[in-house]
Formats: structure tokens, C-alpha cells, sequence
């Protein structure tokens, strides 16, 4: 990945970080986006600091607010005058009983949209020129095994990450030969995303997972290099990496 740009894009969360700290290992200079909140910046800040290299940079981003985006574009050409990779490693969510359609409101339904998916599609419109005149760009974005079996967090998150697969289909065709478009889609993994899952949701998952444990970020991070370092004529494809949880 040596002469590389990559922009992770939410990478002071687990899986982002991991996989920024991968590319850099591997040589490429990365840069890591965050929204404009003390917290953020200061995990973000933490990130960049570790990673070994030199060039990287921590930039403000909402992928929810497109001018922001637009924004982080001028400063990825100014700082890095390319790009070769995005990580659209940013989302959220929100446990919803799927039973509960009450709960599942509109206020909340739109803003999973415009974070899990709007913002991922954002991303990639802001920075498909970019990633076009590297001449073998790359996109990954995260998805999730809930985009197919219907079982996750709420159905929107479900919802939201079956758009994201559909998207990384079309997108696929419309950017080549120039850009790859690959969706990388995890089971349950071990960190905090999930609020209010614990050790013994993790450990229940575990035992009913055929590999008999859940996901690490690392597993993830692996993942996502795979695909800018090993499948290089691969795209439209979302790859699951759930341990056989979805069998």
C-alpha cells in the first residue's frame, strides 16, 4: 500500500481504527474522519497518533451533512493530493424489539437512514472522483449479515444495511473499470456499537455460532485490507465474515 491514500471514514470507532492501523502498517498514509465533538476529536487524535508512518490526519466529517463531506474533500486534496481507498466505516444504532412497531418512529427511522445509508452514499458521490482518477480506486463499506437475515438491532438498521448491499451492486457497475465497490458484512462483533449488549449477549452469540465465538474488529479490519490487498478482481460482491453465524 506504499504511495496509497486511504480515508477511513468514522475511523476513531473499533473497526475503523483497526483497519486504518492496518493500511498504515502496510505503508499507506491515512486519514480518519470524525464528527465536531470534543469526544471524537480526542479518540481520533489517539488514533492517528498510533498509527506508524508518517502523513496521516484526523479530519472533521458528518456524513449525515453532505457540505461536510464536501469539505473533508478539499482537505483530502490539499493535505494528500489523492485518494485510493474509502472505508465508509460510519453508522450507529438504536435496539428496537422488532415486535414494537410503536417504538420504531419516524424520527428514528430517518435518522438511521441518513446515517447508515444516505451518509454511506454521500461519501462515496463526494469522493468517487477522486477515487476515479487514482485509476484503481477502491470502496468498502460496512454492511451486516441483518441486511439479509432480517435479525438485528431494529428493522431499520436491517433495512439500512440491505440498502447498503443493493447499493454496492449498483455502484459496482456504474464506477468501473476505474473504482471497485465491495461491502464487507459482519455477524455479531465483540465491541461497544450495540448499546447495551454485554458479555452475556456475546457469550450466548458464541455458542450458537458454528466457529463458537463472535467476531473480533481485527477479523473485520482483515477483512476490509483483503480487499484492497488480495481481491483485486473482485467487485459488487459483499463479503461475510460472521463465523458461519448466518448458515
Amino acid at each position: 500500500m506504499k504511495g496509497k491514500v486511504v480515508l477511513v471514514v468514522g475511523g476513531a470507532g473499533s473497526i475503523g481504527a483497526v483497519a486504518a492501523g492496518r493500511f498504515a502498517e502496510l505503508g499507506a498514509r491515512v486519514a480518519i474522519s470524525h464528527r465536531d465533538t470534543p469526544e471524537e476529536a480526542a479518540a481520533a487524535a489517539k488514533v492517528v497518533q498510533a498509527l506508524p508512518g508518517e502523513g496521516h490526519a484526523a479530519l472533521i466529517a458528518d456524513v449525515a451533512r453532505t457540505s461536510t463531506l464536501e469539505a473533508l474533500r478539499a482537505e483530502i486534496e490539499r493535505h494528500f493530493g489523492r485518494l485510493d481507498v474509502l472505508v465508509n466505516a460510519a453508522g450507529f444504532t438504536k435496539p428496537v424489539p422488532h415486535a414494537d412497531l410503536d417504538a420504531l418512529d419516524d424520527e428514528l427511522i430517518d435518522r438511521m437512514f441518513a446515517v447508515n445509508w444516505r451518509g454511506q452514499f454521500a461519501a462515496i458521490r463526494t469522493f468517487a472522483p477522486l477515487l476515479k482518477a487514482s485509476g484503481d480506486g477502491l470502496i468498502v463499506s460496512i454492511s451486516s449479515i441483518a441486511g439479509t437475515n432480517g435479525i438485528g438491532s431494529s428493522i431499520v438498521y436491517c433495512a439500512a444495511k440491505a440498502g447498503i448491499d443493493v447499493m454496492t451492486k449498483s455502484l459496482a457497475r456504474v464506477l468501473a473499470p476505474d473504482v471497485r465497490v465491495l461491502a464487507v458484512a459482519p455477524g455479531v462483533v465483540d465491541t461497544g456499537f450495540v448499546p447495551g449488549r454485554g458479555a452475556d449477549f456475546n457469550t450466548k452469540t458464541a455458542a450458537t455460532t458454528p466457529l463458537k465465538r463472535i467476531a473480533t474488529a481485527e477479523d473485520i479490519a482483515s477483512a476490509i485490507v483483503a480487499c484492497a490487498t488480495q481481491l483485486g478482481f473482485a467487485t459488487g460482491t459483499t463479503f461475510v465474515v460472521d463465523g458461519g453465524r448466518s448458515l
